[in-house]
């Protein structure tokens, strides 16, 4: 069955964002791309108002995904582009049509200042209830946002500055631009439990982009730690080493299974969510995990995939695991 990335769009800046960024993943994977819109019925009183009628708002609806592909055609005359039109609950039915794609594609919309990014309920929710991956785009995302800007080529850590590839790698204005290396893809990695769903994901995504991944592992110091008197630095010293350890064990395996990606691992005190934001200050992507949990209370996003998803500037996928 061929590969298949779905996009969800509604007529916005930043789901044609989404759809850009897809087209530009689906190259890479040889994958067609599929854009769904889905068109929720406007409520009777509502639809019988003379300000908006049902055929006015399902005519708006049809145009979305017959532009964007159109415009998808244009930039990228090679790929598979198809489009589909679906009625319910936008949120459920991206979540059930996500299923049957290799990877979901949504955007979200940047507050400015520090605020960071709107991920709305209909992308959470989705994020929520999906098994497949699922990647949110800011809006605004361009292409050579995630290549480097020069000086380094991410594939092996050598200093580029004077090769005539990098300054081929950037515009008359010193923009990134596709000719460049890209940026590291970035992975949060918990080690307590390093569950290989996202650990591939990452490393797929690192090898297909011919760039380097960067391992990142937040921990925090013993409770106990922080009552010693004095502060015990040879205590500190141990923990610290042991949680290094910890993550280069975990990549062990991955690191055979994929020679071919150079890995620069990080673990640090500290929260994991602020050291994945900053690092995805340098990233083409970030790659978190989101462990599905099975309760009365229903699905779950945990704190750090949600911080990251709010905050981090590169496009962030979410892998769900057990």
């Amino acid at each position: 069955m061929p590969r298949t990335v779905t996009v969800g769009l509604d007529g916005s800046p930043e789901s044609r964002a989404a759809a850009e960024w897809a087209a530009r993943e689906a190259e890479l994977l040889g994958a067609a791309v599929q854009l769904v819109h889905v068109w929720e019925p406007v409520p009777e009183p509502m639809a019988l108002a003379p300000v908006v009628s049902e055929r006015t708002h399902l005519n708006w609806t049809e145009r979305v995904p017959r532009e964007a592909a159109l415009e998808l055609r244009r930039s990228h005359p090679d790929l598979d582009v198809t489009t589909e039109q679906l009625t319910g609950v936008p949120a459920q039915v991206l979540a059930e049509t996500a299923g049957t794609a290799d990877l979901l594609v949504l955007g979200s919309r940047a507050l400015g200042g520090l605020g960071g990014f709107l991920v709305g309920s209909v992308s959470l929710s989705v994020v929520a209830h999906t098994r497949q991956p699922v990647v949110l785009v800011r809006s605004g995302n361009r292409a050579g946002q995630e290549h480097a800007t020069g000086g380094k080529d991410t594939r092996d850590g050598k200093d580029s500055r004077n090769s005539q590839d990098n300054k081929d790698s950037e515009d008359s204005a010193g923009v990134p631009s596709v000719a460049a290396p890209f940026r590291p893809v970035v992975l949060g990695l918990d080690t307590r439990r390093p569950d290989p769903g996202p650990i591939e994901f990452a490393f797929e995504a690192a090898l297909r982009r011919g760039t380097s991944l960067r391992v990142v592992h937040g921990w925090y110091p013993p409770p106990y730690y922080g009552y010693a008197v004095p502060a015990d630095a040879e205590l500190y010293t141990a923990v610290e080493v042991g949680e290094a350890a910890g993550l280069t064990e975990a990549l062990r395996p991955w690191r055979q299974k994929y020679p071919d990606v150079a890995v620069e691992e990080r673990s640090a005190a500290g929260s994991p969510a602020r050291l994945l934001v900053e690092a995805a200050e340098e990233a083409s992507l970030v790659v978190v995990g989101r462990r599905v949990r099975r309760n009365p209370l229903g699905a779950h996003i945990g704190h750090v995939t949600h911080a990251v998803l709010h905050h981090a500037t590169a496009p962030v996928a979410v892998v769900a695991h057990d």
